[in-house]
């Protein structure tokens, strides 16, 4: 593939590809051939999680690309991440070995811990309190799942392991027990919601920010009529009139420069290509200086239903 895709190291010396695929939200019988599309554009990392209920057209995918010969297992980068559910550690492996089944993979390169909160153990993904608003809540800590997630890169299931959707104090629990240290925390991270304070933290630890949601997901489920849409902000446009490109590339460019892995997600082949094509122009200082200016601290992913969880990461926003 012409173009050379810039990786990451992290704090254990092992890389990441600085672009990879996004799945979350995916339409169920288009993430096959998004990702067998993605390889052949050039990505050579894809996102994954249990709860989006789609690892197993994502293992489609990857095992057609293998099998064709565009690529070897060893040539892609796959994250995947443990649910809220399954947080108690005696699960934990029975979880990582369900996603690995899935996939139809031996190891994943990167397994999360998805979000801080623990939810009711059990087959049901979002259990919820008879006011149809909260989920029911597990006692399960964190840290303890920590140790779990330790011993599957003990036992050869996962080459890496880090977090998602944690704030700072949690970040430093986690650093206070590990025997292995998280190697990134996956952050919704966007021109509206920058996260400066995390972002720096993460960087003083030697841990690598990756940018979920980097377009604000202008897709997503609950959005309502009104909201308002970061590709459709003035300035971020004439960016991107100013390079000949797209307010997306503008925005995908933007993480890259910031030293963070970015994970844009799309099922349509020709966004999927234009996604990628963001290795051929820098943004300036005046450029970099504008979006930093649209910060609104406006969160996409608030995880509502988790408010009043001791572990929720947003409801002291000083942490």
């Amino acid at each position: 593939m012409a173009t050379k895709i810039p990786n990451a190291i992290f704090n254990n010396g092992k890389s990441i590809p600085m672009i990879g695929l996004g799945t979350w939200g995916s339409p169920p019988g288009q993430v096959t051939q998004a990702v067998k599309d993605a390889i052949d554009i050039g990505y050579r990392h894809i996102d994954c999680a249990h709860v989006y209920q789609n690892e197993h057209e994502v293992g489609d995918g990857v095992e057609a690309k293998i099998k064709d010969g565009t690529v070897k297992r060893e040539d892609i980068f796959i994250t995947s991440k443990l649910w809220n559910t399954f947080h108690r550690p005696e699960l934990v492996e029975g979880a990582c070995r369900n996603t690995l089944k899935n996939l139809k993979l031996d190891y994943l390169d990167l397994y999360l811990i998805h979000w801080p909160v623990g939810y009711k153990e059990g087959d049901d993904l979002f259990p919820m309190q008879p006011d149809g608003k909260t989920f029911i809540f597990s006692d399960a800590d964190y840290v303890d799942t920590w140790k779990a997630m330790e011993k599957l890169v003990d036992d050869g299931l996962v080459k890496n392991i880090g977090l998602s959707n944690f704030n700072r104090k949690q970040v430093q629990r986690v650093l206070d027990v590990a025997r292995i240290k998280p190697v990134t925390n996956q952050i919704e991270n966007h021109a509206y919601l920058h996260q400066a304070k995390l972002c720096a933290f993460c960087a003083e630890k030697g841990i690598i920010v990756t940018a979920y949601s980097p377009l604000a997901s202008p897709a997503r489920p609950w959005v309502k009529d009104g909201d308002i849409v970061l590709l459709e902000d003035e300035k971020l446009k004439s960016i991107a009139a100013k390079h000949s490109r797209d307010p997306a590339q503008i925005l995908i460019r933007y993480q890259i420069q910031q030293g963070h892995v970015v994970i844009p997600k799309s099922v349509t082949k020709a966004r999927i290509a234009s996604n990628f094509d963001v290795f051929s122009f820098e943004l300036d200082a005046e450029d970099v200086n504008l979006l930093a200016s649209l910060e609104r601290n406006e969160r996409i992913c608030p995880e509502f239903g988790s408010f009043g969880h001791p572990h929720h990461p947003f409801e002291n926003e000083e942490c």
